[in-house]
C-alpha cells in the first residue's frame, strides 16, 4: 500500500489513454452484468412456492405438437391431482406485428391454477359469459391504455380465422390484479381468452390442447404424479413429457435458444477483445517508461518490487472498470425490466455475479499486466539511461 500513489501516478500518466481503455473495459463488464442478468432471470422463471405446485405436460416431441382433449380428464383421475387446466398458444400481436402479447386461450379454470393472478368476480363472470371476452393484466392494460369495456383488434401471428384473417376482434371485460409485481411481472402482461372460442374460430385447432397444466395435492408428490401422467399415453401416438413449472420453463427456452451457450459465447468473444486491448495498453505504459522504471531501480528498487507494481496497476486498471461495469449493470437491469413492464426481467447483479465479475477482473488484470511486468522486472539500468532498452 505504500506505494499506492506510484502506481496511481503511473496509471493516469496519460489521461486520455486510460479513459478510453477504462470506458472499454466498464463496457465489458456492463455487458457481462447484463448477460449474466438474462441467464439470471431465465433460471429464475418457474421459480415460486406456487410453482412448485404446478406441472405442466405438453408433447414428447415439440411443444407445437397438438394433445387431444380427451387426456385432461385422464389426468384429473390420477391420486394427487388437485385441478387440471389447458391452454393453446395464440401468438397475438396488438396493432402491429412487433406489439408481441403473451396472449394464450385457456379452459374455463386456468385462473383458479394460479393464485398470483386476482381477478374479482364479476370480471371471472364476465369472461365466462362472453364469447370473444378476453381479461388483460393490469401492466399491460396500461401500456396500450386498454380499460373494460374495449373492443380491440388483436392480430394471430400463427391462428388464421375460418375466413383466412389474422385480425381476431376481443371485448376486454376484465382485468388481472398482481400483487407481487416483482415475482409476477409476466402474469401482469398476460392477454387471456377463451379457449372455446379459439378453437370454434380457427379451423386449425379442432378441439386440440397445446399444453395441460396440473396442480397437484402435496408438492412432495409431485414427481410421483408427473410420472404417472406420462403413463397415460406411453406408446401413443401423443407421448407427453410432464415437467416441474421451472424445468417446464427452462425446457422451452432452451428449445428456442440455449441461453447460457450465447451468453458464454459473446462474454469469451468480448472479454478475448478486452485482453488485447488492455494488454496493448499495458505493454505501451510500460514501454514509455523504460527510463523512469531505471531511475526507480537506481534508488534502489528491487526487480519484485518493479514487478509487483506494474501488475498492481493492471490489477487496479481493470478492477475499476469492473467495478463500475457491474455497478452499472445492477442499476440499468431493474430499470430495463421496469420499462418493460415486467416483459424482461433483469435482476440486479447478486453476489454471485459480484464475485465472478470481481474474480474475473483480477485474473484478466494478472494476465494482462503479466508479460509488461517482466519487461520491466529485467529492465537494465545502464541500457535504459542510455536510452538502448
Amino acid at each position: 500500500m505504500k506505494y499506492l500513489h506510484l502506481i496511481w501516478a503511473a496509471l493516469f500518466r496519460r489521461k486520455g489513454r486510460t479513459f478510453l481503455t477504462l470506458v472499454s473495459i466498464v463496457t465489458a463488464f456492463l455487458l457481462f452484468g447484463l448477460l449474466d442478468a438474462v441467464r439470471v432471470g431465465f433460471d429464475q422463471a418457474g421459480q415460486s412456492a406456487n410453482g412448485a405446485q404446478r406441472l405442466q405436460t405438453g408433447a414428447k416431441i415439440s411443444f407445437i405438437q397438438l394433445l387431444p382433449m380427451s387426456l385432461g380428464a385422464r389426468i384429473a383421475q390420477i391420486d394427487g391431482v388437485k385441478d387440471v387446466a389447458y391452454a393453446n398458444w395464440f401468438g397475438g400481436a396488438y396493432q402491429k406485428p412487433e406489439n408481441q402479447v403473451f396472449s394464450f386461450a385457456v379452459s374455463p379454470n386456468y385462473i383458479d391454477i394460479y393464485p398470483e393472478m386476482k381477478v374479482s368476480a364479476e370480471h371471472r363472470k364476465a369472461f365466462a359469459d362472453t364469447k370473444d371476452g378476453a381479461i388483460v393484466g393490469e401492466g399491460l392494460a396500461k401500456k396500450f391504455g386498454w380499460k373494460v369495456g374495449d373492443q380491440i383488434p388483436m392480430q394471430s401471428t400463427i391462428f388464421p380465422d375460418r375466413n383466412g384473417s389474422q385480425n381476431w376482434p376481443f371485448k376486454i371485460v376484465g382485468i388481472i390484479q398482481v400483487p407481487d409485481k416483482k415475482s409476477g411481472a409476466f402474469y401482469d402482461q398476460m392477454f387471456l381468452l377463451n379457449w372455446k372460442y379459439f378453437d370454434d374460430t380457427t379451423p386449425w385447432n379442432q378441439g386440440q390442447v397445446g399444453w395441460y397444466v396440473t396442480r397437484v395435492k402435496d408438492v412432495n408428490q409431485a414427481d410421483r404424479v408427473l410420472k404417472a401422467i406420462d403413463e397415460l399415453s406411453a406408446n401413443s401416438d401423443h407421448e407427453t413429457r410432464t415437467l416441474t413449472e421451472q424445468a417446464a420453463m427452462s425446457a422451452w427456452m432452451r428449445q428456442l435458444a440455449d441461453i447460457n451457450l450465447i451468453v458464454t459465447s459473446i462474454m469469451g468473444a468480448v472479454f478475448f477483445t478486452l485482453l488485447l486491448l488492455a494488454g496493448n495498453t499495458m505493454m505501451q505504459a510500460v514501454r514509455e517508461r523504460t527510463g523512469e522504471i531505471a531511475v526507480l531501480k537506481t534508488l534502489g528498487f528491487s526487480g519484485g518490487s518493479v514487478l509487483s507494481m506494474v501488475l498492481a496497476e493492471s490489477v487496479l486498471l481493470l478492477l475499476i472498470g469492473g467495478v463500475v461495469g457491474l455497478a452499472l449493470a445492477s442499476v440499468i437491469g431493474p430499470a430495463v425490466s421496469a420499462g418493460s413492464g415486467g416483459a424482461l426481467n433483469l435482476p440486479a447483479a447478486g453476489l454471485t455475479s459480484w464475485l465472478i465479475g470481481t474474480g474475473l477482473a483480477l485474473l484478466f488484470g494478472l494476465l494482462v499486466g503479466a508479460l509488461p511486468a517482466l519487461r520491466a522486472m529485467r529492465v537494465n539500468i545502464t541500457d535504459a539511461l542510455a536510452g538502448r532498452a
